[in-house]
């Protein structure tokens, strides 16, 4: 892996080597990883100015493709360079990404200012932490000064992209049900602006009435003297009321300020050392030898009712700590 060259196609801005780069921070093979962590090393510049980093997540049908095209095609007109992060489902057969998103945005695919990258969340939160971050700081070293990350929108995803971006934003719908279900489900509690997507034509009213129950519900839910989310509606489909979402996202960035974004950052950077931790533990106990050897014994054994899971595990972390040494 020609890690300097890599670097001097980043710093320069090519698409293909930016590619490159992300491929490589997202694989799991052992050699890959010491090459990305030399890369990302050499990344790092304290004083290079930073992407807004933003998060997006909503309801199955929300249409986050589509808002993200419109949103995303509007900063670029506007002179931001733009990168898209969506986090697919992985395959159960093949661990791949299923690669939707790309396709969903075929405006925003081919514009020279814009780079979407569909990558497969591997079924595990580990993994979307070590890679998504990654991602986006090679797609920051390469001038891209907004980055969007989608996720796939099922429960404990939201709150491990909600822990890596700047502001977190939710999409809803109206008629989807009790409004105070989000809350129940803990969405609001994480969300810095909340939009009520597909207000156009004769939804516009419905929508209008949904965020004016949101912005209720979250008087329940919020403290005095925090961030109050905005509830605003919009139209990814007809772009409509999309840049005030986008305006959102600003006041939101001013809130923080700069010592809190450096703060927010920086707590950040710390979970994101845990998160390493555990990712790098996983692989290693996917890939040791003891581990492997027993692996056929104790399935069996559990599949046959002989083992109960704990005693398994037991098994399975002894047979961990005898290649370790403890």
């Amino acid at each position: 892996m020609d890690v300097s060259g890599l670097l001097e196609g980043i710093r320069a801005g090519k698409r293909a080597q930016v590619a490159r780069a992300i491929t490589l921070v997202e694989s799991t093979a052992p050699r890959h990883r010491e090459a990305a962590r030399e890369l990302l090393t050499e990344l790092a510049d304290p004083d290079a100015p930073t992407a807004t980093r933003i998060g997006i997540s909503g309801v199955p049908g929300v249409g986050k493709s589509t808002f993200i095209e419109a949103l995303g095609s509007q900063l670029t007109a506007a002179g931001h360079k733009v990168g898209v992060l969506a986090v697919d489902p992985s395959s159960v057969r093949t661990g791949g990404s299923v690669l939707g998103d790309k396709t969903r945005m075929a405006q925003l695919s081919v514009d020279p200012n814009a780079f979407i990258r569909p990558s497969p969340s591997a079924g595990t939160l580990g993994g979307v932490a070590r890679a998504t971050t990654q991602a986006m700081a090679v797609l920051e070293a390469a001038g891209y000064d907004v980055v969007l990350v989608e996720t796939v929108g099922v429960g404990q995803s939201e709150v491990t992209v909600a822990g890596m971006v700047d502001t977190f934003l939710f999409l809803t719908l109206a008629r989807t049900g009790d409004q105070l279900q989000g809350i129940k489900k803990g969405i609001l509690e994480i969300a810095d602006v909340i939009a009520v997507n597909k207000a156009d034509g004769d939804r516009e009213m419905e929508a209008r009435g949904a965020a004016r129950e949101l912005a209720g519900a979250l008087r329940l839910v919020r403290g005095h003297g925090e961030w109050a989310p905005p509830v605003v509606t919009c139209s990814g489909l007809t772009g409509d009321r999309v840049d005030e979402v986008w305006d959102q996202v600003g006041l939101h960035r001013s809130h923080l300020g700069v010592d809190g974004l450096a703060r927010k950052r920086a707590e950040q950077q710390l979970e994101f050392t845990w998160a390493l931790v555990r990712d790098e533990l996983d692989q290693r106990l996917r890939h040791s030898a003891p581990v492997r050897a027993v692996q056929a014994e104790i399935r069996a054994g559990v599949l046959a009712g002989e083992l109960t899971a704990p005693l398994a595990a037991d098994r399975i972390l002894a047979a961990y700590d005898s290649s370790s040494g403890e």
